[in-house]
């Protein structure tokens, strides 16, 4: 019997075009329980076409998805349950603009969730707290910056109480002093043993914080392994181009 954690999302064939073009070609990934999965490789190479359609925001064309090695059906119905499951981080922080950071954070729970309003923003003043903006409740998006949106835009996922988060390049769109702000949150999401997957440019992040490292390229997941292996003793060829560019080498 293994001592392994759980499987708890897992694509089996996975495949996406657009068009004639091919995004992802037959993608096979387990994410563990309390796993961090980074996913790195160049703009196009499907990344960001995986993660949404982990949880369904784009429809593959092919293969499967497992939530705990049940198929996630693709029943327009279904849908919104599955997302529940799953806390999606978008690059550009997608809040709602008219409202505080405290009404975007329970926003979710009170009106999917059906959470009673005041428990709502308990759990929501407790969230600020652990993304370090307990003073910023009363804030709008316009009064915040980047990396504060964007913490912001992470309390809000947590909020619905997902059993996965969903990262896709979560500090591109910010200004260099603020990455950092937010880097710390996941670190602290990641020791606390939330399940994760991320898509990131961050080479440091994925080396200190991943368990797994999946290098993906034209639609296929080259290779993947702990951070010590992928980086510091990648197998194939287009792996070790890709870190060379990475660091300017």
């Amino acid at each position: 019997m293994s001592d392994a954690p759980e499987v708890v999302l897992a694509t089996r064939g996975l495949t996406k075009h657009y068009g004639p073009l091919a995004v992802l070609r037959g993608i096979d990934l387990e994410i563990r329980r309390g796993e961090v999965v980074c996913l790195i490789g160049a703009s196009g190479s499907g990344k960001t076409t995986l993660l949404r359609c982990l949880n369904c925001l784009e429809l593959a064309d092919s293969g499967s998805i497992e939530l705990h090695g049940v198929p996630i059906s693709r029943a327009p119905k279904q849908l919104p349950a599955v997302r529940r499951r799953m806390g999606m981080v978008f690059q550009h922080f997608n809040l709602f603009p008219h409202m505080t950071a405290l009404e975007n954070v329970i926003e979710g729970p009170v009106h999917v969730l059906g959470m009673q309003r005041e428990a709502a923003i308990t759990r929501a003043d407790a969230l600020l707290e652990k993304v370090q903006l307990a003073d910023k409740h009363a804030s709008y998006p316009s009064k915040l910056s980047g990396g504060q949106k964007q913490r912001v835009a992470i309390a809000r996922a947590l909020a619905m109480q997902p059993e996965v988060m969903l990262f896709d390049e979560p500090t591109s769109a910010l200004d260099p002093e603020t990455v950092g702000e937010v880097l710390g949150v996941m670190r602290a999401l990641a020791g606390d043993g939330m399940t994760m997957v991320v898509v990131t440019h961050e080479m440091a992040f994925a080396r200190e914080v991943g368990h797994r490292v999946c290098f993906l390229d034209d639609g296929r997941i080259v290779e993947q392994g702990t951070p010590a292996e992928l980086f510091e003793d990648p197998k194939d060829a287009r792996t070790r181009d890709f870190l060379r560019r990475v660091r300017g080498k």
